[in-house]
């Protein structure tokens, strides 16, 4: 079965007919399972064993795991990549705005006529057994990498990692775990040892891991089924190390030590990302890189919804050229941290009047993402995330603002936030405001605010 020289249809009217065609599938799709969620890998294997293996007659893979950082540090990596020539395979997810921004093909986005054939192929394969959506999809993507050439594929974990669908690949080049902090508990775990011990899942025998800065607790685990399998660690902190100084990035290995430009991704947790990502390159067997592509990789990474600035567009006229609008999906107390981290080195930099859109949804943990903001002391407009049948009321929000001293009011969204930030502005410096709290309010904002600067392709 090879599907790659499936045709796209050609024109603006046949564009839409094939993306209302691949929205139709992924509708049907979803109707497969009646739980979104469910953790275990039985139902894609037989899969994929109807469908010929795929996933064994892929390029090689570079997995990722952990709880924030995961498509940044893929990011950085398929920049510096293809820097230096490489044809890079990519998987990653929840998209933004349209599914096929979860499959990267030799560097360009999947076709809507091509995810349809490889959607259409596996469903035809499973017939009408359960499997949830994310299982068909990823098996789906499998197919369009073994059939498209490429020279790497970066594979994203969806949640966790030991019981994630991605987790049907037996033998990685590489594995990599970036910061694990609390999220989705329903599914992990309600401790950080329990959360780490299902990303720590995707260590294989043999295979180097390469893990990112973590707390204690974490360390010990992911270190005890490092162990449990004979994979091989290199930690950031005691194999290799990264730093900010004087306006360079420094990075340091038992291979030596590495001056670059800081990565051009905003905000002062990019620095963990990019060195994780580099600790990655200097492991992959195979391949070779210059310094020169290493430092094209850093500063052209792009990933759309993570400390994006609005530089044009509805949203941006609203406010003024003074105003700074900023963009950003994390939705967890680690990502509260890092974005009130950043925030804080700006506002020591100019002190602007500080305001959040914050949008949220309510199996997260609303308070402990505010908490980190308080003494930033920034006017939180709540707002619910559109079309999202599991948002967190903004009444909700405003009572979790109230509880970390934050004054807060709830909006009707966040043009309307937007506006009132404007009424009430007095002279001074522009306004920095930033839209945070949930994946699915940023791609709510890109899918009618697009941005050219940063794109998906």
């Amino acid at each position: 079965m090879n599907l790659a020289a499936r045709p796209e249809a050609s024109g603006t009217a046949g564009a839409a007919a094939s993306t209302a065609r691949c929205e139709a599938v992924l509708a049907r799709l979803i109707q497969l399972h009646p739980k979104l969620i469910d953790l275990s890998l039985e139902r894609l294997r037989l899969l994929l064993k109807k469908l010929g293996h795929p996933e064994r007659h892929l390029p090689p893979v570079v997995h990722v795991a952990g709880t924030n950082g995961k498509g940044s540090t893929i990011a950085y990596l398929r920049a510096a990549l293809e820097a230096s020539g490489q044809r890079v395979h990519v998987l990653t997810s929840p998209h933004l705005v349209r599914f096929n921004e979860r499959i990267r093909l030799a560097g360009r986005l999947i076709s809507d006529d091509y995810l349809v054939a490889v959607l259409c192929a596996c469903e035809e394969a499973n017939s009408d057994d359960p499997i949830t959506y994310f299982e068909i999809t990823t098996a789906a993507a499998f197919l369009a990498f073994r059939d498209s050439p490429a020279d790497i594929l970066l594979l994203e974990t969806g949640l966790g990692g030991r019981l994630d669908a991605t987790n049907v690949i037996e033998q990685p080049l590489l594995t990599a775990i970036t910061t694990v902090s609390l999220d989705h508990q329903h599914f992990l775990g309600d401790s950080l040892a329990e959360i780490a011990g299902e990303k720590a899942g995707i260590l294989k025998p043999g295979v180097t891991g390469v893990i990112g800065q973590q707390a204690p607790e974490a360390a010990r685990v992911i270190a005890a089924e490092a162990a449990k399998v004979s994979a091989k660690l290199l930690r950031q902190g005691h194999d290799w190390g990264v730093e900010a100084h004087g306006g360079h990035l420094h990075f340091q290995s038992a291979a030596g030590e590495l001056r670059l430009p800081l990565p051009g991704l905003n905000g002062a947790h990019q620095l963990q990302n990019a060195g994780l990502a580099l600790a990655c390159l200097q492991q992959l067997q195979g391949f070779s890189f210059s310094e020169g592509s290493l430092a094209t990789g850093l500063t052209t990474a792009r990933w759309p919804g993570r400390l994006q600035r609005l530089r044009q567009g509805p949203l941006y006229d609203r406010l003024g050229p003074e105003a700074e609008l900023w963009l950003d999906g994390g939705h967890n107390p680690g990502a509260g941290a890092a974005l009130a981290e950043t925030l804080t080195v700006w506002q020591a930099r100019d002190n602007r009047p500080l305001y959040l859109i914050v949008g949220m949804l309510n199996h997260k943990d609303v308070a402990s993402f505010l908490a980190p903001f308080g003494s930033l002391a920034p006017k939180l407009h709540a707002v619910a995330v559109p079309y999202e049948d599991t948002a967190t009321t903004p009444g909700q929000i405003v009572e979790a603002a109230a509880a970390h001293g934050l004054d807060a009011a709830p909006a009707g969204g966040v043009e309307a936030a937007l506006d009132h930030i404007v009424q009430t502005q007095e002279n001074g410096p522009g306004p920095r405001v930033l839209i945070c709290g949930s994946l699915y309010l940023a791609g709510s904002v890109l899918a009618t605010d697009p941005q050219e600067d940063i794109g998906f392709d």
